[in-house]
């Protein structure tokens, strides 16, 4: 649950998007920029929190007025080799925040969290991760945690993301838009029968935006609680396509991920954000494909 620490929402002084050149974090800059917010864009060209002193340039860019939203993270994290990157990245963040402070922290992380049950999942449920993706977040969490100290931590958790200019093109409807726009079949895993979550990025942007006027700390998961068969988001695919494609089906090499079935229940977001909407899968998509094909 959020705790909201201005009593009026308003813009921090500035804030600093750490990871900017990813997927959501380049929707967090656009959404900042476009409401007129004063905002700095950090992607890997201009800090690299791999490299010796980084802590210590970051901390250079960093005053204590800003808020830090901290997105940046070589995902999904499959290899220990990532794991341990990942953690260092996240002890350069630290070194600079023991160096300079700042007003407000925000941390983008993972319903990867979770374990599977009990369902439907929520804020209070508990943080057992069965992944090294969602390890690693749940250990970035934490050393943000101990980093921020007095300053107002919030921690972000989206379930499985979606829209135009995702650069991962993994299992899902960004990648069943592309097929289906260049012709080609799309293969499912077994039938596509495992019904999940799925988020619009530019809803996580907006959400972001509203932690940032609020102060807010805390957590919040990112999900709609709608859940869609893969099969259904093939399907809602291929409807926008103006091309003839076929949905094929393949056997499955193993388990189905989260027993097939990840709902989410929405209500802490609608109680933190009574005015917030998610976008409904259908409006979503359609967006999605007419910003990347018009």
């Amino acid at each position: 649950m959020l705790q909201h620490h201005n009593t009026t929402p308003h813009a921090p002084a500035r804030t600093v998007v750490l990871g900017a050149g990813g997927f959501i974090g380049g929707a967090i800059l656009r959404r900042l920029a476009g409401a007129s917010s004063a905002a700095a864009g950090l992607g890997r060209k201009d800090i690299d929190l791999l490299s010796e002193h980084a802590g210590r340039d970051l901390a250079r860019v960093l005053r204590t007025d800003d808020a830090l939203v901290v997105v940046s993270a070589r995902a999904p994290c499959k290899t220990p080799a990532m794991m341990l990157e990942n953690i260092r990245m996240m002890a350069a963040v630290c070194d600079a925040l023991a160096e300079r402070p700042v007003a407000h922290l925000v941390y983008i992380s993972s319903d990867a969290v979770y374990a599977d049950g009990p369902l439907p999942l929520h804020e209070a449920s508990p943080a057992a991760p069965t992944s090294l993706h969602g390890a690693m977040h749940l250990a970035r969490e934490q050393m943000l945690g101990a980093a921020a100290g007095k300053t107002p931590f919030a921690i972000l958790r989206p379930t499985l993301v979606y829209g135009a200019g995702d650069p991962h093109n993994g299992y899902g409807p960004n990648k069943f838009r592309r097929l289906a726009n260049r012709g080609e079949p799309i293969v499912l895993f077994g039938e596509g029968e495992e019904r999940r979550d799925h988020v619009d990025v530019d809803d996580i942007a907006e959400i972001v935006q509203r932690v940032l006027a609020h102060r807010s700390s805390g957590l919040l998961n990112v999900a709609t609680g709608t859940v869609a068969s893969f099969r259904s988001l093939a399907d809602k695919a291929v409807a926008l396509s103006p091309r003839k494609v076929d949905i094929k089906s393949s056997p499955r090499t193993g388990p189905m991920p989260h027993n097939g079935y990840r709902p989410f229940d929405p209500a802490a977001t609608f109680l933190a954000f009574p005015g917030f909407r998610y976008t409904a899968i259908d409006a979503g998509l359609a967006r999605a494909q007419k910003q990347e094909f018009g």
